[in-house]
């Protein structure tokens, strides 16, 4: 029996600062996100990739990626691209470039990966504020005509 569809496996999904292709066709990723400390917000992100490999499927597909705010429901990014595996055997690799994320507030955001609309993978990307610490405070330095303290 010939498999004309089987929806393929979502091998992996990282946010990436970069990612990079070789003449040979293996990829960089380059600053792999796993969270987004800032010092203030709101912040915003120049560009977020978002490398997702593909495998085990037969067949034409759209793959839809999504950036979800803390609230659950507001869609802060959304693109599509498609793309088509030959064989089970094979695997496509799409790199979805998000530009401008406006940051507002502190929390779980999350990225969704769906292919024909089946939702493959949601995970965290957590935004965590962390202002720089206070300086210390300093001793009061002497005025003129005063010694200093001994």
């Amino acid at each position: 029996m010939n498999a004309t569809r089987i929806l393929p496996d979502l091998q992996c999904s990282l946010v990436c600062e970069e990612v990079r292709q070789e003449a040979n066709g293996n990829f960089f990723l380059i600053g792999v996100i796993h969270f987004v400390r800032v010092p203030k917000l709101p912040v915003v992100a120049l560009r977020l990739l978002v490398f997702n490999r593909w495998t085990a499927g037969v067949g034409q597909f759209t793959e839809s990626v999504r950036l979800i705010a803390p609230d659950q429901t507001t869609v802060l990014r959304k693109a599509e691209v498609k793309f088509a595996l030959k064989d089970a055997a094979l695997s496509t690799t799409n790199v979805t470039v998000l530009q401008q994320v406006e940051f507002k507030a502190a929390g779980a955001y999350f990225v969704e990966v769906l292919v024909d609309d089946v939702m493959k993978l949601r995970y965290p990307l957590p935004i965590i504020l962390a202002p720089p610490p206070e300086p210390p405070p300093q001793p009061p330095q002497p005025t003129a005509g005063e010694k200093p303290a001994a």
